[in-house]
């Protein structure tokens, strides 16, 4: 059984932790109101900008003639997965959850025979992919140093992906991130950015056609590339509320714990201490009826 002043120094112990935590929390909270703020105001133009390009998509009679950023190479042999997560802990299953939707699609995409190239953008996510995957991981980026991503790292990811596609290096490209619900609820996404997936949820309104001016190649020669950078950037939005809320969310838990196991151990240690008291009276007693 452990001493009082063991059972003194843990309780003191934990009691800092617990300050920690809570002043974590506080942090987190403050961050996740700028970072929601940024993510909700993102939401209508990427959207807006992705309907656009599916409805291009939907438009197209000759997919051997169109842009092969929005129609694909025709193949689905080799996939390329763009991991995004934290460069920091201590926010809960916020990458957990991300790496392991992101591990069912590696094992479905490896069990049908296709090749899988990955980019983790985040240390987290190349940690917890390096042991199992670390074959296939051709690049490893890191944002760490930044205090806050803005468009540039998005078109930075977004530059990269399309160097790899004009290289003729992959098939299909896919994002991994979490979409922002609520302070509680973070939702793995799986977002398809090349070629452009169709969406059965969207709702079927009559086909939208487009003029183009001054030419439909050229304006789509820079509208298509600006996109995938567009879904990076809400990626990382998405991300970064994410990562926020889920941080609040367990540095609470984590300040409950603490408070719970302040709790015990006080407990613990007054029923040593006043067994430890009722030790020495009955000694001294002891000790003054033998006299």
């Amino acid at each position: 059984m452990a001493s009082l002043d063991d059972l003194r120094k843990r309780i003191v112990s934990v009691k800092s932790t617990q300050k920690i935590t809570k002043a974590m929390k506080m942090v987190a909270a403050a961050k996740l109101r700028k970072a929601q703020e940024s993510a909700e105001k993102g939401r209508p133009y990427s959207e807006k900008m992705q309907n656009i390009i599916l409805n291009l998509t939907d438009s197209i009679s000759d997919p051997t003639n169109a842009p092969k950023l929005l129609v694909g190479t025709g193949k689905e042999q080799v996939h390329l997965c763009i991991i995004m997560t934290s460069d920091r802990g201590l926010c809960g299953g916020f990458n957990s959850n991300i790496c392991r939707l992101a591990k069912n699609h590696f094992l479905k995409i490896l069990k049908e025979g296709k090749e899988l190239k990955i980019i983790t953008v985040g240390s987290k996510g190349h940690d917890q992919l390096k042991r199992e995957y670390g074959k296939y991981i051709i690049k490893k980026l890191s944002f760490k140093n930044k205090k806050k991503i803005s468009f540039l790292e998005a078109q930075e990811v977004g530059e990269i992906i399309i160097d790899l596609f004009n290289k003729s290096k992959f098939d299909k490209c896919i994002l991994f991130y979490n979409n922002f619900k609520n302070v509680i609820t973070q939702i793995p996404q799986a977002q398809q950015i090349i070629p452009s997936e169709k969406k059965e949820n969207l709702k079927k309104n009559e086909p939208i056609f487009y003029e183009f001016e001054p030419d439909e190649d050229e304006i789509l020669e820079d509208l298509l590339p600006k996109n995938i950078s567009t879904q990076v950037f809400r990626a990382f939005l998405e991300n970064s509320a994410s990562e926020q809320g889920s941080r609040m969310t367990a540095m609470d838990n984590a300040t409950r714990n603490a408070g719970d196991l302040v709790k015990k151990l006080t407990i613990v240690y007054n029923r040593s201490r006043q067994a430890s008291i009722t030790k020495e009276l009955i000694e001294i007693i002891s000790g003054a009826e033998s006299l």
